[in-house]
């Protein structure tokens, strides 16, 4: 792979977008150039399952006259086929139903400053390094017990990509990134049957990563861990959302904040702003410019200008989610967050993962939840889940097959503490969550 990574031409894609879109009578425009490439390798008992190598390149953009708006995207950086894809957007827009609430992002909010957030970072990995890396993986986690009895393989991958963003307000942004991981999915067997459980590391930088032998010695500890199973009585219980599962409570918050729910007037928390829905204690809040930052960038998909802000504090909700249209919808200001968050950051507490198992002395830790039973609309919360019995403080034995239930606005509420146990692999970061207490069903 190279180590150069020039978005010079993506530019000049995004350049010839607005100016043909210009000639053709647009009022305004924006594209976004994007270009990716990368080595993913899977290696299964031994065997190189699969060698992918990919270079994808894609230009959308989209045009407004007055209110109106259409779409167009092409995968061909030639002049010739942007022109084409430009026209294509022209003639539908021209037919298309005026929105009053359609436009670029307001140009006094596009970013002025593009820090360096140290987000590309190239790895010098070939084919042949990096089967070796998948194999070394795989093979320390088959070592690790005699019980692991079968794969479904460990994988390497290293990825690079450019973005450029551009509209008609003479916003130009350019920005690159890397995202390398190493994982491994085994499979465990005792009397009672067969196991699966994995464990992975992500980083923009391959130094930050874990050791191969690592990763595959935790895959199989988790595996391990989830033999000789046992029932759970049907009950209400304490629980604890495990550190590596805890973000995607966090996803259902800011999918009911998310400006597109508000103004459709279909999640839990409408008109929610300035009311307690956490306990006094928790603070959540935006970081776009951490060093390394999954999530870290200095503008949104519509050029405006990231910033650091309280999301939740004091259990008080500060703020909602908003691109510049839902924003609009809503009469309020966009909170440049088109296209997602910026590293969602949950404020951890004092205890680790132990005392938060000591505190909560009795209960069920979640490691696993599966299921679509989510209702954004009323917070309704039902998943299926496999975890560990507590009792003493102490994991007792691993549990499976069974339900949580509850409302997300009972769950938020009634969160009691948020360990320093962080999980760092994503655009969220929190530790360890335990809940007062969920219905559990065998």
């Amino acid at each position: 792979m190279s180590n150069n990574f020039d978005n010079s031409a993506l530019q000049c894609a995004a350049e010839i977008a607005l100016e043909e879109a210009k000639k053709q009578g647009a009022s305004a425009a924006e594209a976004g150039v994007n270009h990716s490439k990368g080595l993913s390798v899977t290696v299964r008992q031994g065997d190189i399952e699969t060698l992918e190598h990919n270079n994808d390149t894609s230009l959308g953009l989209t045009v407004y006259f007055g209110q109106s708006k259409a779409s167009a995207s092409t995968s061909d950086l030639s002049e010739q086929a942007i022109v084409d894809a430009v026209t294509a957007a022209c003639g539908i827009a021209k037919h298309t139903q005026a929105d009053e609430y359609a436009g670029l992002a307001d140009a006094a909010l596009m970013a002025t400053q593009f820090p360096d957030l140290s987000t590309y970072h190239q790895w010098d990995l070939n084919a042949e390094q990096a089967i070796e890396v998948a194999t070394e993986c795989e093979q320390t986690g088959f070592e690790t017990d005699k019980r692991i009895s079968n794969s479904e393989g460990a994988s390497v991958s290293s990825h690079q990509g450019g973005r450029v963003y551009a509209n008609s307000h003479g916003f130009i942004g350019s920005s690159k990134g890397t995202r390398h991981s190493i994982s491994c999915s085994l499979i465990s067997q005792d009397d009672k049957g067969m196991q699966r459980d994995y464990w992975y590391s992500v980083a923009r930088d391959a130094q930050d990563l874990e050791e191969a032998a690592s990763v595959g010695q935790r895959a199989a500890k988790n595996t391990l861990s989830r033999l000789d199973a046992k029932p759970i009585a049907t009950g209400s219980y304490p629980v604890i959302f495990a550190a590596d599962i805890a973000p995607s409570l966090f996803g259902q918050l800011t999918s009911a904040i998310n400006g597109n729910a508000l103004y459709r007037k279909s999640s839990f928390l409408l008109d929610h702003l300035g009311k307690q829905i956490f306990p006094e204690f928790v603070h959540i809040h935006e970081q776009p410019y951490l060093l390394k930052g999954l999530g870290s960038s200095a503008f949104d998909s519509e050029g405006v200008a990231t910033q650091a802000r309280d999301i939740v504090r004091d259990g008080v909700l500060q703020g909602y989610v908003l691109d510049s249209y839902s924003a609009r919808k809503l009469n309020m200001k966009t909170t440049a967050n088109a296209g997602g968050v910026h590293n969602l950051t949950v404020e951890s507490g004092d205890l680790d993962f132990a005392a938060m198992l000591r505190e909560m002395d009795k209960g069920i830790l979640i490691s696993e939840t599966m299921g679509m039973g989510i209702n954004i609309v009323t917070g309704d919360y039902s998943q299926g889940a496999a975890g560990f019995w507590v009792e003493n403080g102490e994991i007792q034995y691993a549990i499976d097959e069974f339900t949580i239930a509850s409302n997300l606005r009972e769950m938020f509420l009634g969160i009691q503490e948020i360990g320093n146990d962080l999980e760092q692999r994503g655009n969220t970061i929190v530790g360890s969550v335990l809940i007062d207490k969920m219905m559990v069903a065998a």
